[in-house]
């Protein structure tokens, strides 16, 4: 934290600055809001930058020293993460555990110690120095490729380089306890481990000098509901501690020195979203359904099992996704056992019984693939060996995962699903592999379901354009539009710089759907969707009028389309849905979707 020191001298400038009226004080600062809400309180600035790094070169009878000092900062940050992650799973959503996760894996990873130990023994230098010049030279290399994957790796190993650093220079932790009323932390840029240890404490919003949407910063801020604002450039250089301040998470916007007017207008707005909040949450009790009665199933996407609280207090109707291999990530480098898998599943059935449970077969690969699974690296990994593909290619290693799946579902509603598939072939070669995990169960002796549900992933663009080939092989569809529409649309999610390309509502995306949709009611098989499309209201709208009955979200997201959902007939949906099949670009799609939700009449479709 930055030091109080006294109060600067009275000088000229200081005193116009004094003299100034609350209205030319007050300063706006536009940034990216990345997490809604509305924070209110004083400027706690955290300087958190690690100090310079200089080169010393060390004589040679000091360099067993050095590494023994390195090694035991990797250990001392791998416990502190540790910490941290063991709290992650009580209360945060689902890419958090991942982030941490990943950090772990690294700060474990022989190819990133040896590196670093290399430089130490070959240059005869400092570990500072050689964790600096290593994490430097491989974020340049990633910075220079265009693939996902590697960018991530990339900020996961600057992350890690931070972590080492502070610990071999001694950066003590920052403690809030002892500041008193609401905290809004002022930083260049937050750690996943500060801003999950903070933000869980007296924190109420974060101004961040770095950060865009898909930053750890904000990913932990959007789990804690944090109002934060990320891209304020010199921010640090504005404010110092205990400067009055407000965070607009929603639109974007930092105020300092706000006027009592402005106070006033923003606590208002904050009451306001808190009884629109409270509102929400008493549909908990209340049927999804439509205005004119027709059910809708709600259910929750899941990582953890410490997220079934959140799926049951905020009223879910089962678990439409649960992303298995995060259990093999908190493993890793083990396998989880088939009694682990079986513990796992038997507590989702029990806890949302009489719903159903989904769950997803191990999609590992991309950017989840740990070095221990493959032993080999692959320049393109999010295209290459993952998902079912995987799955197939290495039985052996998931023969314990479908074990337990079917020994699970003898206690309760559990359906299979399968991810990445792009050929019937897949799918079919699934199906023969399962009957000899079910003939050893048999033969074993052990209780068991033989006749589990089995669906698929409807995310990449082949396997939509033959949906109605693959609706004779599967009991159920579950539409991944995450990776649907990157795919289509040849765009990545997170890259700033196409982000305005990712259209959610692009025709080619909604004609898609609608063929996805029809060829399963066509075969007479379920169909949802599990993907963020359906996680915003405004688009849920749009997917019940093409004919979806099934939507998979975030726990914390279903109220509000709950809501949404019960004030509109399916007949206004389907109208709606059929004018904007009609439409030739994403931005005609939005206005007509817009003005649908404002109370405006929806033109009848185009002949």
């Amino acid at each position: 934290m930055s030091d109080q020191g006294s109060p600067p001298s009275p000088n000229s400038e200081e005193r116009s600055t004094q003299e100034r009226s609350p209205e030319e004080r007050m300063l706006q600062l536009t940034g990216l809001g990345v997490s809604d809400g509305i924070a209110i309180g004083r400027a706690v600035c955290l300087d958190n930058r690690v100090g310079d790094i200089y080169r010393i070169p060390l004589p040679e009878e000091s360099i067993d020293d050095e590494l023994e000092r390195f090694h035991l900062a990797a250990k001392q940050a791998r416990q502190e993460l540790g910490e941290v992650r063991q709290k992650v799973g009580e209360d945060l959503a689902q890419e958090l555990g991942g982030i941490l996760d990943a950090h772990i894996l690294l700060l474990k990873d022989p190819a990133l110690l040896n590196r670093v130990e290399a430089v130490i023994r070959g240059e005869r230098v400092n570990a500072e120095w050689a964790i600096h010049r290593t994490t430097s030279e491989l974020s340049k290399r990633f910075d220079m490729m265009e693939d996902e994957y590697l960018r991530e790796r990339n900020q996961d190993l600057l992350d890690v380089g931070v972590y080492l650093l502070r610990v071999l220079q001694g950066i003590a932790h920052h403690e809030l306890s002892e500041v008193e009323g609401d905290i809004i932390l002022v930083a260049h840029d937050l750690t996943p481990s500060e801003a999950v240890r903070l933000g869980r404490g007296r924190v109420s919003g974060f101004a961040i000098e770095s950060g865009g949407r898909t930053s750890h910063t904000t990913i932990i801020a959007r789990s804690l509901k944090t109002p934060a604002v990320g891209g304020l450039e010199g921010i640090t250089d504005e404010v110092t501690d205990e400067d009055p301040m407000i965070v607009d998470g929603r639109n974007g916007l930092v105020i300092l020195h706000p006027t009592q007017e402005t106070l006033d207008r923003y606590r208002r707005e904050r009451e306001a979203q808190a009884r629109h909040e409270e509102v929400l949450m008493a549909t908990r009790h209340l049927s999804a359904e439509t205005l004119d009665h027709v059910p809708v199933e709600l259910m929750a996407n899941i990582d953890l099992p410490e997220e079934l609280e959140d799926a049951i207090a905020f009223g879910a109707a089962g678990i439409g996704l649960y992303r298995s291999e995060f259990l093999y990530i908190e493993k890793d480098p083990e396998m989880p056992t088939e009694e682990e898998h079986l513990e796992i599943y038997r507590r989702l059935l029990q806890t949302v019984s009489p719903h159903p449970v989904i769950v997803r077969t191990y999609d590992l690969g991309g950017r989840k693939l740990a070095r221990e699974l493959l032993a080999t690296e692959e320049q393109n990994p999010v295209l290459g060996l993952r998902g079912i593909r995987l799955t197939m290619a290495r039985p052996e290693m998931f023969r314990v995962q479908l074990r337990a799946l079917y020994r699970a579902a003898a206690h309760g509603d559990l359906r299979i699903m399968l991810p990445m598939i792009s050929s019937v072939g897949e799918v079919r070669a699934f199906r023969r592999y399962a009957t000899t995990i079910l003939q050893e169960l048999q033969e074993e002796g052990i209780e068991h379901n033989a006749e589990v549900p089995l669906g698929i992933m409807v995310e990449v663009p082949a396997a939509a354009q033959i949906a109605d080939l693959l609706a004779r092989e599967v009991d159920f569809f579950s539409i991944g539009t995450n990776d649907l529409i990157q795919y289509s649309l040849a765009v990545d999610r997170n890259n700033e710089h196409v982000a305005d390309l990712y259209q959610p509502l692009h025709p080619a995306i909604l004609r898609m759907l609608r063929f996805i949709i029809e060829s399963a009611q066509k075969a007479e098989i379920e169909v949802g969707l599990c993907g963020e499309m359906a996680a915003d209201a405004r688009l849920a709208v749009m997917l019940l009028g093409l004919g979806l009955r099934r939507l998979s979200i975030s726990p914390r997201l279903l109220p509000e389309v709950k809501t949404r959902l019960r004030g509109l007939t399916t007949s206004e949906l389907t109208h709606l849905a059929q004018q904007c099949l009609t439409l030739s670009t994403a931005d005609e799609v939005e206005s007509s979707l817009d003005a649908f939700l404002q109370g405006a009449p929806v033109p009848s479709p185009v002949a």
